[in-house]
């Protein structure tokens, strides 16, 4: 297994593992022809030496890909956390250690960088992958919110 950077060429099959999963399958749009939004978001990031999306390859295949962010912050004395986003495995690769060596290699990263904290957040809906990160150490130590601006109604 090897990790690289993501190129452009890549997209269209970070975007079908990204689907791959019950909750993506409802906000992704996989396919060969994908929509202009995922390369506007994927040259962002590209340009952003602060975020990196990864993909793991297996034999020349992409098998994962996940999202690696720098966040400069002041807490912990002004130090820099690392956000870990975006984690997925293909579906004949599941359960042979692939997803663990992504994470390890993302806090080896965030450890060289010098980062304080690295972080993660999953879906409720997703307990296989709540008990993924805390059988590898992560533990819930704060509750997450999101405000979806897509949201049809208006706030209260």
């Amino acid at each position: 297994m090897t990790f690289r950077e993501a190129t452009v060429a890549d997209l269209p099959q970070i975007v079908r593992l990204l689907a791959d999963d019950p909750l993506g399958a409802t906000r992704e749009t996989p396919g060969d022809q994908i929509p202009e939004a995922y390369f506007t978001a994927f040259t962002a990031i590209d340009k952003d030496s602060n975020n990196h999306v990864i993909v793991a390859e297996v034999n020349g295949a992409v098998a994962g890909t996940l999202q690696l962010t720098f966040i400069p912050g002041l807490t912990y004395t002004g130090g820099e956390r690392a956000q870990i986003e975006g984690v997925r495995v293909a579906a004949e690769q599941r359960g042979i250690g692939l997803g663990q060596d992504m994470i390890n290699w993302a806090i080896d990263q965030a450890r060289t960088r010098g980062c304080r904290v690295v972080q993660l957040t999953t879906d409720r809906q997703r307990p296989e992958a709540i008990r993924f990160y805390q059988k590898i150490g992560f533990h819930p130590s704060h509750m997450g919110m999101k405000y979806h601006l897509t949201s049809p109604e208006p706030p209260a």
